[in-house]
């Protein structure tokens, strides 16, 4: 979802985009010219493609959402980040003529479920899976920076767009009337917008002093009971219908409470530093704009 939206920025702006290619992205596809072939399970990079490139964006890694966290699950998560991020590393690593920049994601669940404490860069990681997982992912980005590529990991929040993600799957009980809180609803919740990720990325390939952890998230958090009654309103449906917290981690067991319960309270403490400027700054606005396409 966020290679497609940025693939279309660059091209809007006469760059060059070029994919990486894994074998699982590759099927049913035709290779462009300067598409690099990428093969992290067997540990394979096509590294005379790839040289030349400005810089590389990393987004690669299997859906968190997509399945209960079963100990296979948990290691293709793993796998798909940590060992995949080592892989392109490595072949970043073997070019002549390597990339400036290195922009690679990461999430907010770095920090685990952690009640009203508002969250900078600098604050400590989570001790749950998500929490280790995601210091393992950054710790393998970080390496590019052994080789001279500046790294910037972006912890993404909770990407709204109707293209995919969470706001995809919520939309059509919100449609129906049948949304409403999950637990408790007091959980804190960190958003951006799909296009507002678009734009972290493009000012982390350009800002040549960023590097690094950046909390790629709106300047405006909100407690999930915010959030529910702010998409009821955009959509002019009510939330009535409230998602008790046992009936979610019976459904969907360790992941409920990492993805759907806890709390994060995420500042995006360095863009605002920087001034970068929000396109979409408020919940609100925010939907009404990535729901008013056709």
């Amino acid at each position: 979802m966020v290679g497609g939206a940025l693939a279309e920025a660059l091209h809007a702006g006469s760059h060059a985009a070029h994919r990486l290619m894994r074998p699982e992205s590759a099927r049913g596809k035709f290779p462009d010219p300067g598409d690099v072939a990428w093969d992290p399970a067997r540990g394979t990079f096509d590294a005379a493609a790839a040289e030349g490139a400005d810089a590389v964006v990393h987004l690669a890694g299997a859906s968190i959402a997509a399945g209960r966290w079963t100990g296979a699950r948990k290691s293709l998560l793993r796998n798909s980040r940590v060992d995949a991020t080592r892989n392109l590393v490595a072949g970043l690593a073997r070019l002549t003529r390597k990339p400036k920049v290195m922009v690679a994601a990461s999430a907010i669940g770095f920090y685990g479920d952690r009640g009203d404490e508002s969250l900078t860069e600098q604050s400590a990681p989570g001790s749950d899976f998500l929490g280790m997982l995601s210091q393992q992912w950054e710790a393998e980005s970080a390496r590019a920076e052994e080789h001279g590529i500046r790294t910037v990991m972006l912890r993404f929040g909770i990407i709204l767009s109707p293209r995919g993600g969470a706001l995809a799957r919520m939309l059509l009980p919100f449609k129906l009337g049948a949304g409403g809180r999950l637990g408790s609803g007091r959980q804190w919740m960190s958003w951006l917008t799909l296009d507002e990720a678009v734009g972290f990325i493009l000012h982390a390939i350009h800002a040549q002093d960023l590097r690094g952890p950046v909390n790629a998230v709106a300047p405006q958090h909100v407690r999930n009971a915010e959030f529910t009654r702010t998409l009821a309103h955009v959509l002019r449906r009510p939330a009535i219908f409230p998602a008790p917290a046992f009936a979610l981690r019976l459904a969907l067991g360790e992941m409920a409470d990492a993805l759907l319960l806890s709390s994060q309270r995420v500042n995006p403490e360095r863009l605002v530093k920087a001034g970068f400027h929000f396109r979409h700054p408020d919940l609100e606005g925010g939907l009404r704009t990535v729901l008013a396409g056709p």
